[in-house]
């Protein structure tokens, strides 16, 4: 029997060195190779949808954060259509497509130069309701586009959305839901979801709004409404049944393209997600229906301003944006402080200004921190006897002291090139909606009144907050200024430099934003005053202020470089009194009512309040 069983293991032997090529010592060696890992996946096939009308003014900065999407663009296809414009939207999406189509994986187009306008529409901003049926019936193309093509996910991204998050695609995919939107943040409480909506289909103000938008809730959360930016997944089943055109037989709500996508995915089953794990971009504030293109561009131009404060975008290196207009608005200079260490701050603070068409010039400031005792005793600096930081008690720093210098260089330079009025900003301020035509319009009253002013605060913190302030008869948006802290954008006329230069306040410093107030003779500190005769500078602050800092106290992204130095009598004692002492880099406190002030002029308008409008 044993012999039996060698014969039949040599048989078979036999038989697999002739079955397996090469024989059974190769097919030996081959199990004992390492076994070679497996590629990675391709990542999903996305489909960008952009649908534009009027958008010249957006595009080069949308297209832009688009193309900086880290994402492998030979797996997106971009589908892109634009109608009824007035603008040279057509021409610029043309352009962008012939350098795009080299890079993407498909590119399709659809534009539609005639006619320029909707018949039933009041203008440009009016949503009439054949213009809700013309933009149904285009992302339901733009839906049927993806489907045909088997994309993975369709994102919608509204041709005024700039995401200044490059990694957004990979984040909403990494949420793995069937349709979630990146929260876009705007200068008002306004984003692209609600957290409420009535049996018609509105919006509905809810409590979980406000801690969503203002990421005192992080997380991905339950809506329903998303609107302007949003991720769809095609791979899942529910998603065959979501449509924007036509709407869903049982439909009743408003002719909007958002409401019936909302509906749609009630029906379908499909829950509508908001995510505000991170920052991910920005939208501006919906126009009202009677406002036009030039409106909107400067609208535009606001959210431009605000990206710029934590992102570093720019335009599309594919379309030509033509040079903003040097201008400086009636004034001789507009003077930007900016140390020179701060290259980051330059940097934005130039591409805003180029933004708003304001030509500014850079004059460095005074760093504090590089100042030792033997510069101050040569510069003949003296502290004001006595002083103390009204909130923490400590004696002047020498960030305060290169603050007050570089300041007092302007005032030096006014006098020294005989300009007759500058604007002087720090390198730390965001700028309200419509800033230019505001100021331009407040500086052009001044003039037709024949104001005698010194000094005009563009930005401040109002810190006597018991009575409301006197306006100016004659012109719109102007106050007389009371007690008030810092620095951080002011007119100065020529009159006004020579008032503060006189005083020779170098020797009884104190910080500049104590120091001004003193002048205009509005310092609760009578002692303080007492040292400085006459205290008759002419001071005005524009009313609603114009310009506020970029970060408080506390924010992440706040840095002084006033508070946090050394005190100016002894290198040796650091401070970091913006972290422990923060009331006077804080945010405005409230106001009362009883002190509020009362001014005429357009204010800036609340944002609109439409169906698709949230706050």
């Amino acid at each position: 029997m044993r012999a039996v069983w060698t014969v039949g293991v040599g048989v078979l032997w036999a038989l697999l060195s002739a079955l397996v090529p090469g024989g059974v010592s190769e097919l030996v060696t081959l199990v004992q190779e390492p076994v070679k890992t497996e590629s990675s996946l391709l990542k999903p096939k996305v489909m960008i949808a952009i649908v534009a009308r009027n958008a010249a003014h957006s595009l080069p900065h949308y297209l832009g954060c688009i193309e900086r999407l880290e994402y492998p663009k030979e797996r997106i296809a971009i589908w892109a259509a634009t109608d009824h414009n007035v603008d040279n939207t057509t021409a610029m999406l043309r352009e962008w497509l012939k350098g795009a189509q080299l890079v993407y994986h498909y590119v399709e187009w659809r534009p539609m130069e005639e006619p320029r306008s909707y018949t039933d529409e009041w203008g440009p901003k009016h949503w009439p309701p054949s213009r809700f049926n013309h933009v149904m019936k285009l992302r339901q193309a733009a839906l049927k586009a993806a489907r045909e093509r088997w994309a993975d996910y369709i994102l919608f991204v509204d041709s005024d959305n700039l995401l200044t998050n490059p990694r957004v695609l990979n984040l909403m995919m990494a949420e793995n839901l069937t349709l979630v939107a990146p929260m876009l943040e705007s200068r008002s409480l306004y984003s692209n979801f609600w957290c409420g909506i009535t049996p018609q289909g509105y919006y509905k103000r809810t409590p979980d709004y406000q801690p969503i938008r203002e990421w005192k809730r992080l997380g991905c959360f339950p809506v329903p409404m998303v609107h302007s930016t949003f991720l769809l997944d095609l791979r899942r089943e529910a998603s065959r049944d979501l449509a924007f055109y036509p709407p869903h037989p049982d439909y009743s709500w408003a002719f909007d393209d958002i409401m019936v996508l909302a509906f749609s995915a009630r029906q379908a089953g499909v829950q509508m997600y908001v995510c505000n794990r991170e920052h991910y971009g920005f939208l501006p504030v919906p126009l009202k229906a009677q406002q036009n293109v030039e409106d909107e561009s400067e609208s535009f131009i606001h959210t431009i301003t605000e990206a710029l404060i934590d992102h570093d975008i720019e335009p599309s290196e594919h379309l030509y944006s033509p040079p903003s207009p040097d201008d400086t608005i009636g004034f001789d200079e507009i003077l930007l402080i900016n140390l020179k260490r701060r290259l980051d701050r330059r940097t934005r603070m130039l591409k805003t200004m180029a933004s708003l068409g304001l030509h500014a010039k850079l004059t460095d400031a005074v760093d504090g921190k590089a100042l030792n005792t033997s510069q101050l005793q040569a510069l003949g600096i003296e502290m004001m006897p006595g002083y103390k930081d009204p909130y923490s008690g400590r004696v002047l720093t020498r960030g305060e002291i290169g603050c007050f210098l570089s300041h007092h260089s302007i005032w030096t330079r006014v006098l020294e090139r005989g300009l007759q009025k500058v604007l002087v900003l720090e390198d730390d301020v965001r700028f309200e909606p419509r800033f230019k035509r505001r100021f331009q319009a407040i500086m052009d009253d001044v003039d037709k009144a024949q104001l005698d002013w010194d000094l005009i605060y563009v930005g401040r913190k109002r810190m006597q907050v018991q009575q409301p302030e006197q306006s100016v008869d004659g012109v719109n948006n102007l106050v007389k200024a009371d007690y008030s802290y810092w620095t951080l954008g002011y007119a100065l006329s020529q009159q006004g430099a020579r008032k503060l230069l006189a005083a020779e306040p170098l020797t009884r410093m104190m910080p500049v934003d104590e120091f001004l107030p003193i002048m205009f003779n509005k310092h609760p500190n009578v002692e303080y005053m007492s040292h400085f005769e006459p205290r008759d500078l002419k001071a005005f602050s524009v009313e609603p202020l114009l310009i506020y800092p970029t970060h408080y106290t506390g924010e992440p992204g706040y840095i002084s470089d006033t508070e946090t130095s050394t005190i100016w009598d002894d290198e040796a004692v650091a401070t970091d009194w913006d972290r422990q002492h923060a009331r006077k880099t804080a945010q405005q406190g409230r106001i009362r009512p009883v002190a509020q002030n009362s001014v005429t002029g357009d204010s800036p308008p609340p944002a609109a309040r439409a169906s698709r409008d949230e706050l």
